[in-house]
């Protein structure tokens, strides 16, 4: 019946949480209501709600959800927290103040403390500064905070801040077949052409059938290639983390560019480009493309394309083994620098408005790397992309 309560609180637009639901079941245990549904009443809105504009709200929920209740041991028989519940509780909540108090190991010494913590850590430890847990301050674990900190055992991002995940998380694939906002998109990447007849002979000439059919005297039929865009095109896409949020806008953009380019490969990357990349997300643990691969394989006139936030652990671009999901051998510096060498022709594009670029470090970085050849992935920033591919 608690449960029901507090979820009917929730379907009626009254911001509680579960924090405070646990607050409440702490009361109940301490018999602070005693057995009076009117206690209860003047206990569970004092727990729940913050603003007297909810008051009402809470008085028809508390009416429908506990009528009829004459003692409140009835509806205390049966109280059953979700063990997923117990385990957001452990949640820390930090003040700005108390997150600038706490400050980043390291690199060297992140790793260095995670090796000791394994081998010392014989328990589940919940809300501390030190061991692998839930909650808390401490670098290694889930559902706490640190600046620096190796995620273990989370579902999904909260913070941001860390610099390694040993979780084996599922990325989605790029749907070419967006349509929806992809037409002003594709009349910006027109800019990248270079067209050229190459291949069989299968279209009609109609000029040259006209002119040799007029000095034969009789219809003589000529054939000429295709004409095409001849410009090739290679586009790494980041995907995962905090590009989830930018998925929908490069959508459209895979669309456009699959449309426009005949020679086209994409590939896809987390965070920063390492030794190897992948082109299906399902099953990127096991159908990995060596990166060298690709610099040998697809020669320098093409042109390459990075789509990505830049926005990571600057280990994740400086340091062998940074990576947030592996442990690299060469740092991504060395796999990007590369790349560029190897194909003159390369541009960044970020989703992220330009406002943000310089609150990140390892944005800068990126920037540094591609000599300044990063674009904001706007109308105006493709524009000016395809005009520095096309120098």
């Amino acid at each position: 019946m608690f449960l029901q309560f507090f979820t009917a609180l929730r379907d009626a637009q009254v911001p509680v949480t579960l924090r405070e639901y646990l607050t409440l079941m702490e009361a109940l245990d301490a018999d602070l209501a005693g057995r009076s549904v009117e206690d209860f009443y003047y206990l569970s809105r004092a727990a729940l709600v913050k603003d007297e504009r909810n008051l009402d709200k809470f008085d028809r929920v508390f009416g429908v959800t506990f009528k009829g209740l004459e003692s409140l041991i009835d509806a205390v028989e049966k109280v059953d927290i979700p063990e997923e519940w117990l385990k957001k509780l452990a949640e820390k909540y930090l003040t700005e103040e108390e997150k600038k108090e706490l400050s980043a190991l390291g690199w060297d010494k992140l790793m260095e403390t995670l090796r000791e913590r394994l081998a010392e850590q014989k328990k589940r430890h919940q809300g501390g500064s030190k061991w692998i847990g839930t909650g808390g301050t401490s670098p290694f674990g889930a559902y706490g905070y640190n600046p620096e900190g190796i995620r273990i055992g989370q579902d999904g991002n909260r913070n941001f801040r860390a610099v390694k995940v040993w979780d084996r998380r599922e990325f989605k694939d790029l749907d070419g077949n967006v349509e929806l906002g992809v037409r002003n998109i594709k009349v910006a990447l027109r800019r990248l052409r270079k067209f050229a007849r190459t291949g069989s002979a299968d279209e009609l000439d109609l000029d040259s059938t006209i002119r040799e059919s007029a000095n034969h005297g009789y219809l003589e039929m000529r054939m000429r290639p295709e004409r095409r865009n001849a410009v090739k095109v290679l586009l790494f896409f980041d995907v995962g983390g905090s590009m989830d949020a930018h998925i929908e806008q490069v959508e459209e953009l895979f669309s456009a560019a699959r449309t426009e380019f005949k020679h086209m490969e994409y590939f896809y990357f987390h965070n920063c480009l390492y030794e190897g990349v992948w082109k299906n997300n399902r099953r990127r643990h096991t159908e990995r493309i060596p990166t060298w691969d690709i610099l040998h394989k697809y020669p320098h006139d093409y042109k390459v394309i990075f789509v990505g936030d830049a926005s990571m652990s600057p280990y994740e671009i400086m340091v062998p083994g940074g990576s947030v999901e592996h442990m690299n051998p060469e740092p991504g510096s060395v796999w990007l620098e590369r790349v560029t060498q190897t194909y003159p022709h390369t541009v960044w594009l970020n989703p992220e408005p330009r406002k943000y670029w310089d609150y990140t470090q390892s944005n800068t970085m990126i920037r540094e790397l591609f000599e300044h050849r990063m674009f904001p992935l706007t109308l105006e920033g493709l524009d000016a992309a395809m005009r520095e591919l096309t120098r």
